[in-house]
């Protein structure tokens, strides 16, 4: 079984890629909503946290880890791996190496949570990948809880002014690629792509992650095909945002309702 899991919905983006590229694969989602955003936590805290989420799934029988948040992968990726040395542990990283690698303007940016923005592990990306690439790095506050409230991202005007604020200069300094350092902003491409322009594009790592599994899977790939939900708080709200999101066809795999866990 493969665990997945984020400090709350944005994860989902990933869970989905993964679905569809292991269809036959047994899914576990595990939001740790109790403790959301993990953006503007520390380090230690988050460590904590992915330390704690990483035991309950290997207890539940996962052999495989997804850890599918940027911020919680730049904050406690190895140390989770070490914990785990039997387990299979992927994480997402920002799409740095691939939006350097495909830019034409010689400069890229880098949309993503204070945490990740801050990380060493985001500028050991930026130096090892983006060679003579310029890279901006934008900070966005309150992007990740804005997705976890369910609310319709496109009908508000004043978030999507928010959005535009923080992006249209970065697109007039001259970045072509836009990468979405945070799986949360996934779920902002309705406000995001009707800023680019013809020869700027959004860089998400999804489908990436996705062919990542695929590649590790083996015997997941003969699986049921179940989907379980878990969460820290608020199991209901989970499992509201699969249709809320626009993945409604999630629920189609889900052995039951979402679960409530202690962890």
């Amino acid at each position: 079984m493969i665990g997945v899991f984020d400090s709350g919905l944005g994860g989902l983006s990933v869970l989905a890629a993964v679905a569809r590229a292991l269809p036959r694969a047994d899914l576990l989602y595990f939001a740790d909503t109790a403790h959301l955003p993990y953006g503007n936590k520390t380090d230690p805290f988050i460590c904590t946290r992915v330390a704690a989420i990483g035991r309950h799934l290997a207890e539940r029988g996962c052999d495989t880890l997804l850890v599918a948040c940027n911020t919680a992968t730049a904050a406690a990726v190895s140390t989770l791996r070490s914990q785990h040395p039997e387990l299979a542990v992927v994480g997402v990283e920002p799409g740095v190496k691939p939006a350097a690698a495909s830019s034409r303007s010689g400069r890229i940016a880098v949309l993503a949570t204070e945490s990740t923005a801050r990380s060493e592990r985001l500028a050991q990306l930026i130096r090892s990948h983006a060679g003579d690439v310029e890279v901006l790095v934008e900070a966005c506050p309150g992007w990740a809880t804005r997705v976890e409230s369910l609310h319709a991202i496109d009908a508000d005007h004043e978030f999507a002014a928010e959005v535009a604020a923080r992006v249209m200069p970065l697109l007039a300094a001259g970045a072509d690629r836009l990468v979405l350092g945070c799986t949360h902003y996934s779920f902002l491409r309705p406000l995001l792509e009707p800023l680019l322009g013809e020869d700027a594009e959004l860089v998400d790592v999804a489908e990436a992650v996705a062919r990542q599994l695929v590649r590790l899977s083996g015997a997941q790939q003969s699986g049921s095909g179940r989907l379980q939900l878990a969460a820290s708080a608020a199991p209901e709200r989970l499992q509201a945002a699969l249709p809320a999101l626009g993945l409604a066809w999630l629920a189609q795999r889900l052995t039951g309702p979402a679960q409530a866990v202690a962890v």
